[in-house]
């Protein structure tokens, strides 16, 4: 049970994370004058990439643990 809890606790704190990162990656992405929509298809700035790599391994990371509390 208390690894159910863990679990569950990662879960939260990294669907946390990607909602803070997802916010700052859209801001920047305008500031930048690029359509947050158009990320897979438009070469990024460095700082613009490290937050996109980010947010893929925050959602990969989300998708493994979502896969072990549907036991």
């Amino acid at each position: 049970m208390l690894a159910m809890s863990s679990i569950k606790l990662s879960v939260d704190d990294l669907s946390n994370r990607l909602r803070v990162l997802d916010a700052e990656f859209d801001r920047e992405m305008r500031a930048r004058g690029f359509d947050p929509a158009q990320a897979d298809n438009v070469a990024l700035p460095s700082h613009l990439a490290a937050l996109y790599a980010e947010r893929e391994k925050i959602k990969t990371n989300l998708e493994e643990l979502e896969g072990k509390t549907d036991d």
